[in-house]
């Protein structure tokens, strides 16, 4: 597969100077070009690029900024582009795989593209590690039916990583996904509530509502409301309230705290 390349800069010169290098290249293919800063983060999110040639400064919205935008991590490597050699710095402390000084010269492009390659590969040939790695920990986690399964696979655009189940405070009901809250962020997995009541360690989680699974380590306060609910405190500060055809759920949960 070639690699897919986002060209982002303000001037059209500078967009079509890094085009026509990279035009001549079997393994690499242009999918968008981006004049600024907020088309350049709907890009990245919309193509899901490889390969990102970012110009550091830009109105409105710089490199770096858009950077932020994004989240380092869901980045794609990216090769800052820039006129002047004082933000080689910022550049690597955002985590870029390389920069060029403008005017580009050929040599120095065709390195960094070297440096590309490799790292695709080795970024490829782990997500294909980790990938086997989650198959045997789910067939491991089957074998051990009372502690239920030990972490999720997620899926997310063109990358795939892993959450610990003992990390998720509570799953939220999603149409036909769920949300693993951590307390941070939400990760979305193709399960049904109904699977994860099957699949979780009853022990530690609890189905307190139709729209809520919760870890019952993560819970620091419950408030009586009316009718057998309550109202839940999570670790995180988030409240859930219960319902009443899981009160047992929660009255068994008392029962053993007391």
């Amino acid at each position: 597969m070639p690699i897919r390349v986002l060209i982002v800069d303000d001037e059209p010169l500078a967009r079509t100077g890094v085009h026509q290098l990279v035009e001549p290249l079997d393994d690499v293919t242009v999918v968008g070009e981006a004049a600024d800063g907020p088309e350049a983060v709907r890009h990245i999110e919309d193509k899901a690029p490889d390969l990102v040639f970012l110009d550091v400064q830009m109105p409105e919205m710089d490199g770096l900024e858009v950077v932020r935008e994004v989240g380092v991590d869901n980045m794609p490597l990216t090769i800052f582009v820039t006129a002047y050699d004082q933000y080689a710095l910022e550049a690597f402390e955002a985590h870029a795989l390389d920069y060029l000084l403008k005017p580009i010269e050929e040599e120095r492009f065709a390195e960094a593209l070297q440096r590309v390659r490799q790292q695709l590969e080795r970024t490829e040939a782990e997500a294909l590690r980790e990938q086997l790695r989650g198959v045997l920990r789910e067939y491991a986690a089957e074998d051990e039916d009372d502690a239920g399964i030990e972490r999720f696979t997620i899926r997310s655009r063109n990358r795939i990583y892993f959450v610990d189940t003992e990390d998720v405070q509570w799953i939220e009901s999603e149409g036909d996904y769920v949300a693993l809250h951590d307390g941070e962020e939400a990760h979305l997995v193709r399960k049904t509530m109904k699977q994860l009541e099957q699949e979780l360690d009853p022990d530690r989680f609890l189905r307190v509502h139709r729209s809520y699974i919760v870890n019952a380590d993560y819970i620091e306060e419950l408030r009586p409301l009316d009718h057998g609910t309550y109202q839940l405190r999570m670790a995180s500060g988030t409240p859930l309230k219960t319902s009443r055809g899981y009160s047992d759920n929660v009255d068994a949960l008392l029962n053993a705290d007391g």
